[in-house]
């Protein structure tokens, strides 16, 4: 192995074009088509760039999918800067594309190291290894840090940790088995300008502008729900000290000027470390600087923990509501209980935030009384005032999780697993007592509650200016975007 003192990486994602829509990549635990155009800034991908520049390597940020370059330009792009390394995300369902794009480049820059990381190949990195001629697979969360050790080893031959699976004289070598036993407190802080800030603010349920993204702890503290792809990568959450995420706001409200956070740690750290990051933005005066929304799981809080989080600056709050069946609920390990949602959603409206819901539709054992059930719920939340935002998709359980392996078992996929790429919410991909356009359909109902007059007028009256009004004009793309995902007509 040939040792440099210093490398010229790449760090994003390569162009990743579908008839289907927008790739919305980065920062996503469930990969979808978009009709609408969606940018959320990667976190972890960017503290990866950020610490490689500050190891003293030339890191280039590219993002094609944001900067919307197709393969000529970015293949332009690697030719007039020939970088040695490319680091980039993937997921289940473009991963074969990826695959391919892995051919070309290695056929054109056989010299450029590639390097991949993500939820699929942390559970599957074999496989990529096996499929394309990628160098090397970062497995789990940490692939921030997992670069620096790569970095270490290409650089000075210092010995690879757990965690990174590569090619050994054509032969698969290392293991996947990685350890989440980073101190987050001690990586910097992104590099915002290094790693695009501003192609990232298309984002229709943040109001503030310009916002930032960024994460308190990784990823979820509860951790246990069969569908999600981030416990793949995330078995054992940890958390920042809410100083040292106090001193980030800090410094973006300084060199960024920035109006709201969104805090994407899969649902924020709640007892003693909220109250203490709640008292520290108000003792800072963040809180009439900012606002703050973040992730959030019904029963997770009390009363007084809403009103308290109001007073520090939160303005959203974006809950799992997944499904209105207690079974369900118990299926996915969800710990919640039914009755715990509406009681949620009232005492947040009560402390003055706003309550975004996420639901699922397309469960296996659900019924579409079932499935009805949900969007009897959901339209109840939303026409009384109890919750103000909803998104709704259909099931996806991708390689790794409870429920992907659940159904492999148990034969209850429609097509052949390994069909990676409709695995997108195009289309349901498990068999369930519904008929996928029962699934899809209701699915549609759901985003209808938006175009519902009470739900409009509710949401009329609350204007107070011409922000109001653009927002609310955000809003409406984004639905009708949704509702035309929805429309296609799919293949099963």
């Amino acid at each position: 192995m040939r040792l440099l003192e210093s490398m010229k990486i790449v760090v994003g994602y390569p162009p990743t074009r579908s008839a289907k829509g927008l790739a919305l990549l980065s920062q996503n635990r469930q990969f979808q088509w978009f009709s609408h155009e969606t940018r959320i800034f990667p976190v972890v991908l960017a503290g990866a760039a950020t610490m490689a520049q500050q190891a003293g390597h030339k890191v280039i940020w590219k993002d094609a999918i944001a900067e919307n370059m197709d393969t000529d330009e970015f293949r332009t792009f690697l030719r007039r800067e020939k970088p040695d390394l490319f680091l980039f995300e993937t997921k289940t369902p473009v991963v074969r594309l990826h695959w391919l794009t892995a051919q070309a480049l290695k056929s054109e820059f056989p010299a450029l190291q590639l390097v991949v990381c993500g939820d699929h190949v942390t559970a599957r990195p074999e496989e990529t290894l096996q499929n394309a001629p990628v160098d090397f697979v970062l497995c789990g969360g940490d692939y921030d840090f997992l670069l620096g050790d790569l970095l270490r080893h290409l650089t000075t031959g210092a010995p690879l940790p757990g965690g990174i699976v590569y090619r050994q004289n054509g032969q698969i070598a290392g293991h996947k088995h990685f350890e989440l036993n980073h101190k987050l407190d001690e990586a910097p802080f992104i590099d915002r300008r290094l790693t695009r800030w501003d192609l990232y603010q298309k984002e229709y349920n943040l109001r503030g502008h310009p916002f930032m993204y960024i994460m308190s702890g990784r990823d979820c503290w509860h951790g246990k729900c069969t569908f999600c792809a981030w416990t793949v990568m995330y078995p054992r959450f940890r958390v920042r000290s809410p100083e040292n995420v106090l001193d980030e706001i800090g410094r973006l409200i300084d060199e960024y000027q920035v109006t709201e956070i969104f805090d994407d740690s899969g649902t924020l750290n709640t007892g003693p470390w909220l109250a203490r990051l709640c008292e520290g933005l108000q003792q800072r005066g963040y809180s009439r600087k900012i606002r703050y929304s973040c992730n959030m799981r019904f029963g997770a809080l009390e009363k007084k923990d809403y009103e308290m989080m109001r007073q520090a600056g939160f303005r959203l709050l974006k809950f799992g509501l997944e499904s209105a069946n207690q079974e369900t609920l118990d299926r996915l390990q969800k710990k919640t209980r039914v009755e715990q949602i509406e009681e949620g959603c009232r005492w947040a409206k009560e402390a003055g935030l706003t309550v975004h819901l996420t639901m699922i539709v397309g469960f296996p054992w659900e019924t579409r009384e079932d499935a009805l059930r949900t969007l009897g719920l959901a339209r109840k939340l939303m026409l009384t005032g109890k919750a103000d935002l909803l998104q709704a998709t259909t099931v996806v359980p991708y390689p790794g999780t409870p429920l992907y392996e659940q159904a492999l078992k148990e034969n209850g996929f429609l097509f052949d697993p390994q069909e990676y790429e409709r695995f997108d919410m195009n289309e349901p991909v498990l068999k369930t007592r519904m008929s996928p356009e029962e699934v899809r359909k209701i699915c549609g109902q759901i985003y209808s509650i938006f175009l519902s007059p009470r739900y409009m007028w509710h949401r009329l009256k609350a204007i107070r200016g011409w922000d109001d009004i653009a927002f609310l004009l955000r809003g409406a793309r984004a639905v009708l975007g949704h509702l035309k995902d929805f429309g296609r007509a799919k293949r099963i």
